[in-house]
């Protein structure tokens, strides 16, 4: 992995200085010191990670000075000491580089999570079902919220679609490699052979945008009220409720149906409007920046299956990163750190040999 030059380390450090002295003036105002602050906040853990590293460096060029004394004791330790500098200096480099790499600007945001049944019919929709509870464990464990925004159950439980907004911190972080083709494979309960049946799911996670990032022109929007169909209460079904919203220039249609104000489900429709045409633009820009270039596991196409969940064996298996874990009924019930942790570090090997290349 290539070092970081000292220039570079000499340059981060006297940033943070100077935007703490500013900040220590006190004359700093309004937008101005939101602006000195939200940059130092985000400088000084990488300006810690390039001290670290200057630090270790000179220790290690003392140390290595100490290794020719005439003195035998003083020659031993130093090379104990020595060999220690290097592995912490390996790690502190590592750090400072992982910190120097370009953020997603999305990765603190909330998310849009959008689970739709796929090919295998019933099944589909309980395996559907069974990536929702997931995900919400999940959530909870971390201590997000959770918002329901729409769903389609389907008759014999699951849903054909479900779509909700996950609230809290680094939320996006954390699940963006989740989208893609899930699939499952086993012994359905109306099976009587015992045969194993293979059914899939796809899963979207989207940031969420806020109306700061989207401007919508209301000529822009083709709005549709109608009555509600489908399971519902009495005034869901006997009144104009439903919402339906199409973004004329690219084409995209939003459909709210599943609460009893109209104000309310046209509220969640531009939500998810808004979710999709920032995810469109983030999806142009990044074309623009990566080129063809996708990376092994960021690449968030929705048609390329990721993951497969095999009962008969109790395995969970991510075919882009060729990890296997036995421990289905586990992940199932929303343990999925092991299976993310793992993501982030693949991405985050991939895209420090992207430095390096």
């Amino acid at each position: 992995m290539t070092s970081i030059p000292a220039d570079r380390i000499a340059a981060i450090e006297a940033r943070r200085d100077e935007l703490q002295a500013l900040m220590a003036t006190g004359d700093l105002q309004g937008d101005r010191f939101v602006q000195v602050s939200k940059e130092y906040a985000e400088l000084e853990p990488v300006a810690q990670a390039a001290g670290e590293v200057r630090r270790l460096r000179a220790e290690a060029q003392s140390l290595q000075h100490m290794t020719q004394d005439a003195d035998d004791e003083i020659r031993q330790m130093a090379s104990e000491e020595l060999h220690a500098n290097g592995e912490a200096l390996e790690a502190a480099d590592r750090k400072l580089a992982l910190a120097l790499l370009p953020r997603d600007a999305a990765d603190e945001r909330a998310a849009m999570l959008e689970i739709r049944a796929g090919t295998g019919g019933d099944e589909a929709a309980l395996f559907a079902g069974d990536l929702f509870r997931m995900y919400q464990k999940y959530a909870e464990g971390q201590g997000w919220k959770v918002e329901l925004i729409s769903s389609s159950a389907s008759d014999s439980g699951g849903f054909k679609e479900a779509i909700a907004s996950l609230e809290g911190k680094g939320v996006f972080a954390k699940l963006k490699f989740e989208s893609g083709v899930h699939r499952v494979q086993r012994v359905p309960a109306t099976e009587t052979q015992g045969r194993i049946h293979t059914s899939a799911a796809t899963v979207a996670v989207l940031p969420e945008a806020e109306e700061v990032d989207i401007k919508i022109d209301d000529k822009d929007l083709r709005i549709d009220i109608y009555r509600s169909s489908g399971p519902g209460g009495q005034s869901v079904n006997t009144t104009d409720s439903a919402v339906r919203i199409v973004h004329i220039p690219t084409g995209l249609v939003v459909i709210q149906q599943d609460e009893k104000s109209q104000h309310k489900n046209k509220a969640k429709a531009m939500k998810v409007l808004r979710t999709r045409l920032y995810e469109q633009e983030r999806e142009r820009l990044h074309a623009e920046r990566a080129g063809a270039r996708k990376s092994m596991v960021g690449s968030g196409d929705r048609s390329e299956r990721i993951r497969t969940y095999n009962f008969p064996q109790g395995r969970v298996t991510d075919h882009r990163i060729n990890l296997t874990l036995h421990r289905l009924p586990e992940i199932l019930e929303g343990e999925m750190g092991e299976l993310v942790g793992a993501l982030i570090a693949q991405d985050e090997a991939d895209r420090l040999a992207q430095l390096d290349g």
